[in-house]
Order: C-alpha cells, then structure tokens, then sequence
C-alpha cells in the first residue's frame, strides 16, 4: 500500500466482532424496552426519541408500508401510557425485525444503549489488534475516523466504554450515514472533503465488499479485513489486486 494520511474503519466485522451487534447489542433493547419505558417515561429525553418515532410511523403508514401503525400522541387523552408504551414497543420491533436503517430508530437504540453502558450492562468489544493499530496510527501522526451505519452516538458509546478502555482519544472524528450511504462513492469523497485530504491519501478498512468497491472507486485505499464470522468474500473482491485482504490490523505495519 502507498502512504496515507488518514485512516477510515468501519466498526461491524472489522473493529468489532459482527457478532456483537446482533447478539448483544440488538437484544439489550428488545429484552429491556418494556421495562427501560416505564423507568424513564416522563423523561423529557425519551418524549423527544418517542416524537422522532412518531413522526417517523406517520411517514410509513402514509406510504403504505405493510405492517406499520401509529404511535399515539402522548397528549392525547384517548390513550393511556401503556397502550401509548405498547405501540413504541411494537413500532421498535417491528423496525428492527425488518433491519430498517432508519434515523429515528437508530436514535433511540442510541438511547437505550447509552443506558445500559453507563450502567455496566454493557462494553464495547474492540479487537486486541486495532488497539496496537491506533497507537502505531498515533505515533505516525495519522488520523484516524469512524465511518459506521450505527449513529454517531453509538460509535461514541461503544469506543468509550469498550473492553479496552476509553477509545476516543485516539480517534478524529466519526461519522454515519448522514453523511451518505456506505456503499455510494460519493459518500466518500463527501468525507475526504470533511476531513480535507484527497481520497489518494486515505485508506480505508472494511469487511463490506460492498462498501470496498464503493471506496475504491471514491479512489481511497481499500482493505477488507476478515474475521471470525465475516460473510465470505465474493470474487471480484478476491481477484481485485487494488483492494488488499488483511485478518489482522498489524498486517498493514509489516510491508
């Protein structure tokens, strides 16, 4: 690889085990919502998170999407709090059954997540070998950013409260689909211009083929990283000599 002076991971299946999202952090808010609603109703924070959802199941009942109800309104009269709580469970299980990425939902797993990590109930798993990488990223002066699906808060909460510690000061910045879809080039150039290096001299680390061929074409350095439980890699991933395969982040420090 040439030289770079930026570096962009992905979080799922490259910093983190893929595991981790769909067996630890999924269920904390299906197991918990019924509870984590009645704890923290009057919360003027969670009125806010249940306004996003609101406003949200009004747009996909308009649009017809099977399945998709109303959340009363919390002012209303005619509704009590739990048949109110009922709909947000209903609206929050539904969404996540259907692995929407739908900023309102992702805004209250953030919430409830946030919860349960300045709790104890739950820490970031971050691979051994990406915390060697940000020291050696560190002392070469190279910055390094977030680029996940996952809401900027919940990148914050998952590398502050990780089994390895408080990540964030090794890390420049974060950013999530807000800034474009992860498999759309133009994302990210959208990013090389936020951060104010050429796509040239950034490299990007991901275990998305998808998101691999979207960057190379964007003109970053692509890496995909292979980890336990990773989807195998199709072809003309394997067979494309720009785009190096890696299992460990201290591969890149060894050529």
């Amino acid at each position: 690889m040439q030289s770079y002076a930026a570096v962009i991971l992905d979080i799922e299946g490259t910093t983190t085990p893929i595991s981790f999202v769909h067996d630890t952090l999924f269920p904390y808010v299906t197991n918990n919502i019924e509870n984590f609603l009645k704890e923290n109703w009057d919360r003027p924070e969670l009125n806010e998170q249940i306004d996003l959802l609101r406003n949200q199941a009004s747009i996909d009942v308009k649009d017809g999407i099977p399945d998709a109800k109303l959340i009363p309104d919390k002012n209303a009269d005619i509704s009590s709090s739990e048949d109110m709580q009922a709909a947000v469970i209903y609206n929050i299980k539904w969404q996540m059954k259907q692995d929407r990425k739908i900023g309102a939902l992702k805004s209250f797993q953030g919430y409830m997540w946030k919860s349960g990590y300045q709790t104890g109930d739950l820490k970031g798993i971050i691979y051994d070998d990406v915390v060697e990488a940000f020291h050696k990223w560190k002392h070469m002066g190279c910055k390094i950013y977030i680029y996940s699906s996952g809401s900027v808060q919940a990148q914050k909460l998952l590398f502050s409260h990780s089994n390895q510690g408080n990540l964030l000061e090794y890390i420049s910045g974060h950013f999530d689909t807000n800034i474009g879809p992860k498999i759309k080039n133009e994302s990210y150039m959208n990013i090389a211009k936020s951060i104010g290096e050429q796509t040239k001299d950034i490299i990007f680390l991901t275990d998305s083929a998808q998101e691999a061929v979207a960057a190379e074409a964007a003109g970053l350095q692509v890496v995909i990283v292979v980890r336990p439980g990773n989807a195998s890699l199709p072809s003309y991933i394997t067979e494309n000599a720009n785009i190096k395969i890696i299992d460990n982040f201290l591969s890149l420090f060894n050529e």
